[in-house]
């Protein structure tokens, strides 16, 4: 399990390039569906979206990690504290040293981070949430805020969309939110069981009244056709926004548009999953066979090329 640090060390760091590779190990043993289209990218986009992961993943550590118990207020003021020193360019841990290097070479905003982990602190008061508006906030926060992170490290096309009397190139902004928002829905979906048993329950309260779907039924793992409606509905609005999320594809720079269609497509797929299980999220994984993710990479390349 990831180690956390709750006070600055005065101790060597590591050199950036084994803190990269520290990074690189977190995200392939944490986003085995992630992954492999990071290795599409270039070495210092694909190094710099790892250094990203890898403090997005710390973070979450900190509400659903194994010290998750002791995380206070307290503790998420001092994450922020040591953020602000990496941003400053003052490393504190061995995965700070990437972050801190792929800060000078890319025009990373603070405040997505500052973000996400008011997205943590949501989770430490919050079992529930009545509406989607209310998660949809959670799931900016989370996941994203990811999205416009990782869009500072892609770039965008400039050649393509600026023109002589526009020389702004459109940021595609809300398409990047988009995706981390889907990806996040989608873990919301496949994780159904497993949150439950620690006591949290993402799915929109006034959805499973909608659908005569009570809590008790959810936390006992009852699947039955009431079920089955819920969660169509539920992959039907994760769809959307990877539909949202493809609009933006294009306005990426052509170096990044074919590991961001792969990432877009492992992930939805794990939607396909759950259906195949028929929506049993309770007592089976959702997840992406590796022959799969092989075979759509091509198709990924196909469109990164057309569309």
């Amino acid at each position: 399990m990831l180690q956390l640090s709750k006070l600055p060390r005065m101790r060597t760091l590591a050199s950036t390039e084994d803190a990269y590779e520290l990074c690189r190990q977190i995200t392939a043993k944490y986003a085995k569906t992630f992954y492999p289209s990071t290795l599409l990218m270039s070495k210092p986009k694909r190094r710099a979206i790892w250094a990203i992961y890898a403090w997005c993943r710390l973070t979450d550590e900190l509400v659903d990690g194994s010290e998750a118990g002791i995380t206070t207020p307290e503790t998420l003021d001092r994450w922020e504290q040591q953020l602000e020193s990496v941003f400053a360019g003052e490393p504190v841990d061995d995965p700070d040293v990437a972050l801190v290097d792929a800060l000078q070479r890319f025009s990373i905003d603070i405040e997505p981070f500052r973000d996400m982990i008011a997205g943590q602190r949501m989770d430490l008061y919050r079992s529930r949430y009545k509406t989607f508006e209310e998660l949809h906030l959670y799931c900016y926060r989370v996941a994203g805020t990811v999205g416009l992170m990782s869009t500072s490290v892609m770039g965008v096309d400039t050649k393509q969309y600026v023109t002589p009397w526009n020389q702004d190139a459109y940021v595609p902004t809300q398409q990047a939110i988009a995706l981390g928002i889907a990806s996040q829905l989608t873990n919301i979906l496949r994780d159904v069981g497993e949150d439950s048993r620690r006591g949290r329950i993402y799915l929109p309260l006034d959805e499973l009244a909608l659908f005569n779907y009570t809590e008790q039924d959810l936390i006992n793992g009852v699947v039955d056709e009431r079920w089955r409606e819920l969660m169509r509905f539920q992959i039907q609005r994760a769809r959307k926004f990877y539909r949202e999320a493809e609009k933006g594809i294009s306005y990426l720079s052509p170096e990044v548009r074919w590991p961001v269609w792969a990432a877009l497509m492992l992930y939805s797929q794990i939607l396909d999953a759950i259906e195949k299980n028929d929506y049993d999220v309770f007592t089976k994984r959702a997840y992406v066979p590796t022959p799969r993710k092989l075979l759509s990479l091509p198709v990924a390349w196909l469109r990164a090329q057309a569309l």
